[in-house]
């Protein structure tokens, strides 16, 4: 990448196929200035590289809005103050609008407000606050009023594509309930006689065909305008057929008492139903491939005690600068990276690193954001906050790694590609060799091998799986702690022979359980177990909570009247019963 070179990502929603992944990059890929895109159908996600002296991020957006997609963005509101005239809005309006990921900036003098229109992968509304005071300004994100009202896309395919589902499966049943009693071997199965008349079938595919069915024509209508195909073409043209090649037949049966054995609209009906069901767990699969992503956002702390002006003043964790001292109380998480500068405690880094054992930390020693600390109280100095802590730079691995392409993805978009012409070409050779030679003249028939290939042949498969099970597979091992870098190595995963693990909580409880006890000839253990009970019970260290736990198992008495003294970085110090315990390192 040049030093001109700037990278963009935008989250694009329409696309059904890996074809129209493929044709969203051909499209971007030849726009002036632009170096390289790749969009991840899978993840709806384009990534560009180009030059900002060239081309716009705006003008890459319009690009893809253009070739028939949406671009994922949020809108955002500002209190902006030091404006005093025309000038000043027009310079925080074009300031804004040059600034990589915003697709639209509005400023408002006589309200004092900015509206603007940003991709959520590139900028935070921080972001934006920042540019605006770049430019000699303030601004302050104005007060959400339904902050609730913001739900998750993904969410919402999901109930949109369920409610469809259901409203075609109750529509479609009936229709399938009709063609089963034409079959031999089902004709004790009762059919009322309605449902053989040719309206009451019209009334029940007609919303499912053009209701249901409206996004497939839709994505085809968007494929065509753009000069090419993709499967909702497939769909569209093979249910289609279906439908109005069944009208036509009703309609040329009026008046006469010939059987309606010859109709199809339960093949558009039904084949639209199953789409819609592939539909529905296509948006369910996507919508939990974020799961893992989420989890480990979920373990940063959501706010921070820091010192400032002398004072304890609690902020949001995104108002942490670095540098700024941060203090942290017994069974609080680290909020960020930093150094301990007094203080000392035991820190539970199992989210980091596996080990069950916490780590014990004095001045001097770095922390990690998001860990636990289990008993001291730490003042720390942020050295590392935000996008650059540990845990951030993790997300962002497994965030690379869902949207990384495998080799085998990079053929299967390579195929997608040139799928769909294909097989529009396959069914039209179809139906031709039916209609001449096969079973000569019969045109419904014919029609019927012809919508096989074009609805059961669409690319959804071949473009969906393979993305799929590469977000799917690296978002399941990172809820185990298992992380990968790339598409590439988890699809070599299965050559793997020998597992070398160098972290014993990888394989244990991922806690400190006591498992043993080893006591010197002479030793009563049941009174040894009293007196070390006894002596941990007052201690948070959890080291000293699991011995209490394991003795109580064993039915041992831990309430011994106790005189407690914890001595930080070695251990305890206990008067029990006129007698004194020390419990701690060998050293």
């Amino acid at each position: 990448m040049s030093n001109n070179t700037k990278e963009i990502n935008y989250n694009v929603t329409g696309m059904t196929c890996a074809a129209c992944a493929s044709r969203i990059e051909k499209g971007l890929n030849k726009m002036e200035g632009v170096e390289e895109a790749a969009v991840n159908f899978a993840l709806e996600r384009a990534s560009v590289k180009y030059n900002p002296f060239s081309t716009a991020p705006a003008d890459l957006q319009r690009k893809i809005e253009d070739l028939g997609y949406d671009v994922i963005t949020e809108k955002v509101e500002f209190d902006i103050t030091g404006m005093t005239c025309a000038a000043c809005s027009a310079r925080i309006e074009k300031g804004l609008n040059k600034t990589a990921g915003v697709s639209n900036a509005n400023v408002n003098l006589a309200l004092e407000k900015a509206t603007v229109e940003y991709n959520p992968t590139l900028l935070s509304p921080d972001d934006l606050v920042k540019r605006v005071e770049k430019l000699g300004y303030g601004a302050r994100e104005a007060a959400d009023e339904n902050p609730e009202g913001k739900a998750d896309y993904r969410e919402k395919e999901i109930q949109k594509q369920q409610r469809k589902f259901i409203l075609s499966l109750i529509l479609s049943l009936p229709l399938l309930w009709a063609m089963v009693s034409h079959f031999e071997f089902t004709s004790f199965i009762y059919l009322p006689e309605f449902l053989m008349n040719p309206w009451v079938q019209f009334a029940l595919a007609t919303p499912v065909q053009f209701y249901v069915g409206k996004q497939f024509y839709v994505g085809a209508y968007k494929a065509l305008k753009n000069k090419s195909a993709n499967m909702d073409v497939l769909v569209a043209l093979g249910t289609s057929a279906a439908y109005f090649y069944s009208v036509y037949l009703s309609l040329e049966s009026l008046g006469t008492n010939e059987g309606m054995t010859e109709l199809y609209f339960e093949t558009s009906a039904i084949l639209i139903t199953l789409i819609i069901l592939g539909k529905l767990f296509e948006a369910r699969a996507k919508g939990r491939s974020s799961e893992a992503i989420k989890k480990l956002m979920g373990l940063q702390a959501k706010t921070a005690t820091v010192l400032r002006n002398g004072e304890e003043t609690e902020i949001p964790l995104e108002e942490v600068a670095a540098g700024e001292i941060v203090l942290v109380k017994p069974g609080e998480k680290v909020p960020v990276d930093g150094e301990v500068l007094e203080g000392r405690s035991a820190l539970d880094e199992s989210m980091l690193t596996g080990e069950s054992v916490p780590v014990d930390k004095t001045a001097g020693d770095e922390v990690i954001g998001s860990t636990i600390n289990k008993n001291g109280f730490l003042k720390v100095k942020a050295t590392k906050v935000g996008r650059d802590t540990a845990l951030a730079q993790i997300i962002k691995v497994v965030e690379e790694a869902q949207g990384s392409k495998a080799p085998i993805q990079r053929m299967a978009d390579r195929i997608s590609g040139i799928f769909v012409p294909i097989v529009v070409g396959l069914a039209v050779i179809t139906f031709l060799v039916w209609f001449v030679w096969i079973t000569p003249g019969n045109f419904g028939e014919s029609l019927e091998k012809l919508i096989a290939v074009l609805v059961i042949a669409c690319p959804c498969a071949l473009g969906l799986a393979t993305p799929t099970s590469i977000m799917a597979g690296s978002g399941r091992s990172a809820e185990f702690g298992i992380l990968f870098k790339g598409g590439e190595h988890l699809e070599t995963t299965h050559t793997i022979t020998t597992v070398v693990l160098d972290k014993t909580g990888t394989v244990t409880n991922g806690k400190p359980v006591l498992t043993d006890v080893k006591v010197i000839d002479g030793v009563n253990e049941t009174e040894f177990l009293e007196l070390a009970a006894a002596a941990e019970r007052p201690s948070e260290h959890p080291l000293a909570v699991s011995i209490v736990e394991g003795i109580k198992k064993k039915g041992i008495e831990t309430n011994a009247k106790t005189d407690f003294e914890a001595i930080p970085g070695y251990g305890v110090s206990a008067l029990v019963n006129g007698r004194k315990v020390l419990i701690g390192t060998k050293n």
